[in-house]
């Protein structure tokens, strides 16, 4: 078994960490240690909270923390950001928000830069929530980037997903869009203090009725994460969830369809990795951008049969 692998069944912090750095890293090691971490996971609940900027996403952590720590649960929270146009790294770093739990044995936040892939997700967040699930960790919560309607990832890597609304933000204009909506497996109108919060139930109530879900259908929960309101229907809307997922053929067929999802996943990365590394080390290909009127196509295409053909 990978060094790490066993550290991290011994629940090592430290090895943790490390664990996570070299899954963003693309170390060399990737794959075995991954494949050592999966044969010792242990069921944790992944949940993702997805939703536009300014939803207050961060806040609701903050204190859904607060709720599953005093039900004596052990969470780890994976916090996808917008990537630094400097360092590379995530831009706004260990949220601040969650500032109040760092000192927390029982609670591992992780900020993890995007660096450029798109769907609200950095690439290695389905790995590194498979880390913090081999720990020992109860929940693990994932945090998407907070880009609107492209954040579609999510549903390929937790368990379930909540779409956090606010009244009166522009919402209810944009949620009849295909996408962002019918990855929801729960809808929390954040903000719950506000104006419009009964327009904005009735007008999801009204969505439900059209699409008509088949098996489960989404609960709508109003938090107020300033005052802690809510917590904990939103955590049993969670669990009701995870336990229909688990005792029905819908849940069956979406773990199917994310296991095939991350095979492929996996096989265009490594494809990628080693296409890649043949390219840069050949100095006449790479000669060849200095040119910007080559053609991309025939490029990609005659570079892709070349490499094809030494694998023969």
């Amino acid at each position: 078994m990978h060094p790490l692998a066993e550290r991290i069944q011994k629940q090592d912090m430290r090895a943790l960490a490390r664990a996570i750095t070299l899954i963003e890293n693309e170390d060399e090691e990737k794959l075995s240690l991954m494949s050592d971490v999966f044969s010792i996971q242990k069921q944790a609940h992944y949940i993702g909270i997805t939703g536009s900027p300014g939803a207050g996403k961060s806040s609701l952590i903050n204190q859904l923390l607060t709720f599953l720590r005093k039900q004596n649960l052990t969470v780890a929270v994976i916090a996808v950001d917008p990537t630094s146009p400097f360092s590379g790294g995530a831009l706004l770093g260990d949220r601040t928000r969650m500032n109040q739990h760092f000192l927390d044995p029982g609670i591992f936040i992780r900020s993890m830069a995007t660096r450029g892939s798109l769907g609200g997700l950095a690439r290695a967040t389905k790995d590194s929530i498979r880390v913090c699930d081999a720990y020992g960790f109860d929940v693990v919560l994932v945090e998407t980037v907070g880009v609107g309607q492209s954040e579609l990832d999510i549903m390929k890597v937790v368990d379930t997903t909540g779409l956090v609304l606010t009244p009166n933000s522009g919402d209810v204009l944009q949620i009849f869009k295909a996408g962002i909506m019918e990855i929801a497996d729960l809808f929390i109108i954040n903000k719950a203090d506000l104006p419009g919060v009964r327009k904005l139930k009735s007008t999801l109530e009204e969505y439900m009725m059209i699409v008509q879900p088949e098996g489960w259908e989404p609960p709508i929960v109003q938090t107020i994460s300033t005052e802690a309101k809510g917590m904990e229907e939103l955590y049993e809307s969670m669990k009701s969830h995870r336990e229909f997922l688990y005792e029905t053929n819908k849940g069956a067929e979406r773990r199917k369809q994310q296991l095939q999802l991350e095979v492929y996943d996996l096989i265009r990365e490594e494809i990628w990795r080693d296409v890649k590394g043949e390219i840069e080390k050949d100095e006449q290909k790479l000669e060849v951008f200095q040119n910007p009127d080559a053609d991309p196509y025939e490029l990609a295409r005659s570079w892709f049969r070349e490499w094809v053909r030494k694998g023969e």
